[in-house]
């Protein structure tokens, strides 16, 4: 009998708040291809079970993720399995970006490359103040430009361009400073405080998230009058869900809201 290999993704849920934990510590949770198919299904699950209002993205073993399994993609050197692996990996990030439910980055330690990348593209990340960050493509002749994406979504060009052409590593406190993090906090409050921002957002509306998250990124991509005129429309069909007059009503009576998610 053949011994298992555990699962390279787990997943448990509490409290409305589902943890997606990456689990290949013995590669540094580095992003293979199965790593990355996984994250994508569980995103897909989180986004049909109601019972879910918040995914937490964390990690086992002493890094949250080394990036690309770069033993993977050298075993197979054709130009088009190449592209298969930065193709998943978009659509991996793109999904955290379209789930239409809060995703926070629990990052514990070091995130580089696409590792970074993951941490970058969910709506909000808290590192304990040990973690670090980098995007050191450049140092092994591959420069980040998936990563990119991502960091230049989320810092300004100037901190991005830095992290990006020098490869160098930031810590937490720089991480925040440049916004690429919400907060640093030591290591042993890292699940508190997690714990506590997740609470905070399962108790709003989801409905209410959901139309702000879409509309949060939509917005960015366009120029000011179509931003305006865009968020005004998300604004006005907001004002007509069941949640929305249920809060305005419980605020106006002042007591606790009960959402319908809808």
């Amino acid at each position: 009998m053949t011994e298992q290999s555990p699962p390279v993704l787990l997943r448990s849920d509490a409290e409305g708040v589902a943890t997606l934990a990456l689990n290949r510590p013995e590669a540094r949770n580095a992003l293979s291809m199965g790593l990355m198919g996984a994250l994508i299904e569980a995103l897909d699950a989180v986004r049909r079970d109601p019972a879910v209002k918040v995914v937490v993205l964390a990690a086992n073993g002493p890094v949250f993720s080394a990036g690309h399994d770069l033993k993977e993609m050298r075993a197979d050197t054709r130009r088009e399995a190449y592209a298969e692996v930065f193709a998943r990996c978009s659509q991996l990030m793109k999904a955290i970006v379209r789930l239409p439910k809060p995703v926070i980055a629990k990052v514990h330690a070091m995130a580089t490359a696409a590792g970074c990348q993951l941490v970058a593209s969910c709506d909000l990340a808290i590192a304990a103040e040990t973690a670090h960050f980098a995007t050191p493509g450049v140092n092994i002749g591959l420069f980040c430009s998936t990563p990119m994406v991502a960091l230049s979504r989320n810092v300004g060009r100037k901190a991005a361009m830095e992290m990006l052409l020098t490869g160098r590593p930031i810590d937490a406190a720089e991480a925040v400073r440049i916004g690429l993090v919400n907060r640093a906090v030591p290591p042993d409050r890292l699940d508190a405080a997690v714990d506590e921002l997740a609470a905070l957002l399962a108790a709003k509306s989801p409905r209410t998230l959901a139309i702000g998250k879409e509309a949060f990124y939509r917005q960015a991509e366009m120029g000011l009058d179509d931003a305006y005129a865009y968020a005004s429309e998300v604004m006005t069909t907001n004002m007509l869900t069941a949640d929305a007059a249920e809060g305005i009503d419980a605020f106006i009576g002042k007591r606790p809201p009960v959402w319908r998610g809808c």
